[in-house]
């Protein structure tokens, strides 16, 4: 794995650079596809982990900048498939998630960069400087964390095709039957998928697996209800 390491900021600037932006918040996107050219060279702009895919398969860049959740595909499992296709572009993440136990996973993953989006603008030069130089940047505020993270026992796995359909239909609030029917399965084997699922992240309940695959960013548009709402139901 490629040395964490914190950087000065006295590294110049490129304008050389292809970067790839992945983030479905159009607004989000736009300013730090601003903030990117102002730095570097193109900027390429994708809404989903799906045309992330297809847009470095068609012309790979130096560095890619994805969110995490994003409609469809994740950002890390768009990582995760171009890496089993032979591709090894670099990926930094940024994202409004600040657990280390996420930045772990994407970084175990393999990815490169793992940045805050508050923290975007020189943190996020910065980083890009840094994976240029093929280290591996974790925003400050969470490396030692992360670290500890990454060090810890883990005990999720990545899921097949079709326990991503299946988890995505449970948190669109959708029953086994109405599963079953849409897949082409019988609702016992939805059911069985679901169980193998629950199991591999830790779970013992639909709530609490929709909430933890959300953190973990495997699906996207779920959120959570504070927990003085919680209290009161």
């Amino acid at each position: 794995m490629n040395e964490l390491y914190v950087p000065s900021f006295d590294e110049p600037q490129r304008r050389d650079i292809d970067l790839l932006l992945a983030d479905d918040h159009l607004l989000v996107a736009q300013g730090v596809e601003r903030l990117l050219m102002e730095c570097f060279g193109e900027v390429r702009l994708v809404q989903s982990g799906e045309a992330l895919v297809a847009a470095v398969q068609a012309a790979a860049p130096d560095v890619v900048i994805s969110d995490i959740t994003m409609a469809g595909i994740s950002g890390i499992e768009a990582m995760r498939q171009l890496r089993e296709l032979g591709i090894a572009t670099p990926f930094i993440f940024l994202t409004m998630h600040g657990s280390p136990e996420m930045a772990s996973e994407a970084i175990q993953a393999g990815g490169s960069g793992y940045v805050l989006k508050h923290s975007a603008g020189e943190e996020l030069v910065r980083a890009i400087q840094e994976v240029l130089a093929g280290r591996t940047y974790v925003t400050p505020t969470l490396a030692v964390r992360t670290i500890s993270a990454s060090a810890a026992p883990r005990a999720t796995h990545a899921l097949t095709d079709k326990q991503n359909d299946i988890l995505h239909r449970v948190a669109r609030g959708l029953r086994s039957k109405q599963i079953a029917w849409e897949l082409g399965l019988s609702v016992r084997t939805v059911e069985s998928h679901k169980y193998t699922i629950m199991q591999v992240l830790g779970v013992h309940s639909t709530v609490d697996l929709v909430r933890k695959a959300s953190r973990m960013g495997l699906i996207a548009g779920f959120e959570e209800e504070p927990e003085s709402e919680q209290r009161a139901h």
